[in-house]
């Protein structure tokens, strides 16, 4: 015969719950209202949704019920869904906040342990949002906690080619981002009627860009990318202001002109005094299918001529980390909302894409190569 299950049991079981936006226990959270324990092993438990059109409710209601289900001598668990007062929703703003109710930007802050690429390019077309989602695909594959920043407000396109198909949820004046292969995104694509155009102009592009990154509740992320528009304009000058310490990647193809405006994109960093991570080199070369035979479609060398040059004009190493293979697939990948380096992670793209992610989540921090703006004083 089984025993009576006890309401701690039942808590103990709820902390196994995890809300499915912010990834925290629900027991953490303050969303459990109510555990009460019936005849014959009935279980009711009421929750607290943190806005009554939540859309992860019916997510939340089947993982508390499965929990529950799982305590010994539980029969039936029925679940009462419930909405957080004003008060509440503001006491958890707070506590997600890590008690501080005034915004921030978290990844500015001098202890934070978060890093941020800021992915740039001198020009359209290079293929610059493919390698940031495959980037961030990449790292959450290997266990990182990842977020992206689609910056890129007139042109965005991060939310389809990573298949992130939901929208933010508002939490008193928190948004919580929506996620797609452990990856957390934020776009202004979320918050326009259909394929609308963005019209804005420089201050609007400065507090969009202040509010998805001090407005979205990210979590503890190990690392943050930024897709940035090409150039350098209000949105470069805009991240080197809110997030000094991020990293600059620049993404190029092999074809010189290319090459020569990305190399611009990157010298930015000698006025913003932000460090050049390195360039990645996109679609390299073409291996015909049943060969292997490379085709430079593009040219050869843009890649390494950007280093070079960045090297020579902000008197820091700045390292080829890669050259990404023309590839089909990624493209395919990209419409279809499936990273290649998830749907095929033996690809030579998906290969060199990997490594390059490792390199950077791996590489050790530090003020090597970043441009302080200190000239020596005369004697």
């Amino acid at each position: 015969m089984s025993s009576t299950p006890t309401t701690e049991q039942v808590n103990a079981a709820l902390a196994n719950v995890q809300d499915p936006e912010i990834r925290r226990p629900i027991t953490d959270l303050d969303m459990v209202k109510s555990v009460e324990i019936a005849d014959g092993g009935v279980v009711n438990v009421g929750i607290y949704l943190t806005v009554a059109g939540c859309p992860m409710k019916g997510r939340i209601e089947k993982d508390v019920t499965e929990a529950v289900s799982k305590v010994d001598g539980v029969t039936r668990v029925a679940v009462e869904l419930d909405v957080m007062s004003d008060e509440q929703r503001k006491a958890l703003q707070t506590k997600l906040r890590g008690g501080q109710a005034e915004k921030e930007i978290p990844f500015a802050k001098p202890n934070s342990l978060t890093k941020v690429f800021a992915v740039a390019s001198g020009k359209g077309g290079v293929g610059k949002s493919s390698v940031t989602v495959n980037l961030a695909a990449a790292m959450a594959a290997q266990g990182h906690k990842v977020g992206v920043v689609d910056a890129d407000i007139y042109g965005h396109s991060v939310p389809r080619m990573l298949g992130v198909d939901a929208h933010p949820t508002k939490v008193e004046d928190m948004i919580m981002p929506p996620s797609a292969h452990d990856i957390k995104v934020i776009s202004v694509g979320m918050f326009t009627q259909g394929n609308q155009p963005v019209v804005w102009r420089g201050p609007m592009l400065h507090r969009a860009l202040q509010q998805f990154l001090g407005d979205v509740y990210w979590g503890d992320l190990d690392v943050l990318l930024m897709d940035l528009p090409p150039g350098t304009g209000d949105i470069a000058i805009s991240v080197a202001q809110l997030l000094p310490n991020a990293e600059i990647l620049v993404v190029t193809t092999p074809q010189q002109a290319a090459a020569e405006v990305a190399e611009r994109a990157g010298a930015i960093s000698a006025q913003t005094h932000q460090r050049v991570a390195g360039v990645i080199e996109n679609m390299s070369y073409y291996i015909a299918p049943g060969s292997d035979e490379r085709t430079y479609l593009f040219g050869e060398g843009g890649g390494q001529t950007v280093a070079d040059g960045l090297t020579r004009s902000l008197g820091a190493q700045v390292p080829m980390l890669g050259q990404v293979p023309l590839d089909m697939r990624m493209r395919e990948g990209g419409d279809e909302g499936k990273p290649l380096v998830l749907t095929d992670p033996d690809a030579e793209a998906s290969a060199v894409l990997t490594k390059v992610a490792d390199d950077l989540v791996g590489k050790p921090r530090g003020l090597s190569g970043m441009q302080l703006g200190i000239t020596p004083a005369g004697r």
